[in-house]
């Protein structure tokens, strides 16, 4: 489907060029940074004391994160090298980089609604929580979802090829298609252009419903379905932690002394909720944008292509990747566990006192570490 008429969507030609000047110099910040930062999740997550089926799902879905991050630098990188334009290996890296972020994104996003679902398991039936949601089953899970995302993938890998054309080069190593464009040149030789491209219609199709529908949209749908439930029985439990303190004195008094640890687990459960929604809803912010964009692609055509989408891509992978590399901040900001361990381990010279370690054990019956 494609809009008629000569409507203008963006002017984002000269935007693009500026950005695509710095765009390496983003890129390389934000994912050695963020890769450095979910590395630190990966070691804090596994250690012993940190150890249960919600921090397996943070630990593997850092690791995807991870994963990415690595892949895109040697990405940025080229995609800046002149150099490298128009030849047969960039097209070929091209058609793996298209295959493999996806792939790993689409598995920490999967990660991410596994992680929703466990955690409303916990909250909406917390004495059939450790059944579901035990450990082993847990790992199972984070292997079939490996194996699943990258499945699903496998479309946007076979519906793209390696296509010819052309061209003219420079003295100078400029490139161009059209012989007009190079008229003032003397020396000029003939070259043959390698580009990415789609099979046919039918394959581009494919990838539109999978990547545009399967890897972006139904995610989106998932977590606002699954935030909303999480924010609901969020409301539920404040709302009975509110009856708890009814009633007269001497009945506020009684249950205060019965129910005290419980009380405790239930605050340190509610905050942990509270962290896993702001990791979802993190998620929801990176993947909603290339969504609507995906979907007005397919509404639009190929001139929105042209003047929106493709000009907006690095701007978009950059706030994806910033995303991705700022779950440790998170987590350091709303765990208090989180923090002392880290501390623990790296820098021993702060406070870290032993009533928090006594804290640990008594709260692993909560099954909710972080």
């Amino acid at each position: 489907m494609s809009a008629s008429g000569n409507v203008t969507f963006c002017d984002l030609k000269q935007f693009s060029k500026d950005f695509r000047s710095y765009h390496i110099y983003f890129s390389f910040i934000i994912c050695t940074l963020g890769s450095i930062l979910n590395a630190f999740n990966i070691f804090i997550l596994s250690t012993r004391q940190m150890r249960s089926p919600t921090n397996l799902i943070l630990t593997a879905l850092a690791t995807a994160d991870v994963i990415v991050m690595l892949e895109y630098m040697p990405f940025a990188y080229l995609q800046h090298e002149a150099a490298s334009y128009f030849t047969y290996n960039f097209a070929a890296f091209l058609i793996f980089h298209a295959f493999f972020t996806n792939a790993f994104h689409f598995i920490s996003c999967t990660l991410a609604i596994i992680l929703a679902v466990w955690r409303y398991i916990a909250v909406k039936f917390p004495q059939r929580n450790i059944a579901w949601c035990h450990e082993t089953r847990t790992k199972y899970t984070i292997l079939l979802t490996y194996i699943f995302c990258a499945c699903v993938c496998v479309p946007l890998l076979a519906s793209m090829s390696i296509n010819t054309k052309s061209g003219f080069q420079t003295a100078n190593g400029s490139i161009a298609v059209n012989a007009s464009l190079i008229a003032n040149f003397t020396q000029v030789r003939n070259i043959t252009i390698y580009y990415t491209g789609y099979r046919n219609s039918i394959f581009k199709d494919i990838s539109f419903y999978v990547y545009g529908i399967v890897l972006k949209l139904i995610p989106c749908i998932l977590l606002v379905i699954l935030s909303t439930l999480l924010l609901i029985e969020l409301f539920n439990a404040k709302k009975r932690k509110r009856s708890l303190h009814g009633g007269n004195k001497e009945t506020r008094l009684l249950k205060k002394k019965q129910h005290h640890k419980h009380i405790e687990q239930e605050k340190q459960f509610n905050r942990t909720t509270k962290m896993l929604l702001a990791v979802l809803l993190l998620f929801l912010m990176a993947e909603f944008p290339p969504a609507m964009l995906g979907l007005l692609l397919h509404i639009l055509g190929e001139k929105f292509a042209l003047e929106c989408y493709g000009p907006l891509g690095d701007l978009l992978d950059i706030f994806t990747l910033t995303i991705s590399a700022i779950n440790f901040v998170l987590y350091c900001i709303m765990s208090q566990k989180f923090r002392e361990v880290f501390r623990e381990h790296f820098v021993p010279f702060l406070p870290c006192g032993k009533a928090v370690k006594n804290q640990w054990i008594s709260l692993q019956t909560v099954n909710t570490v972080v």
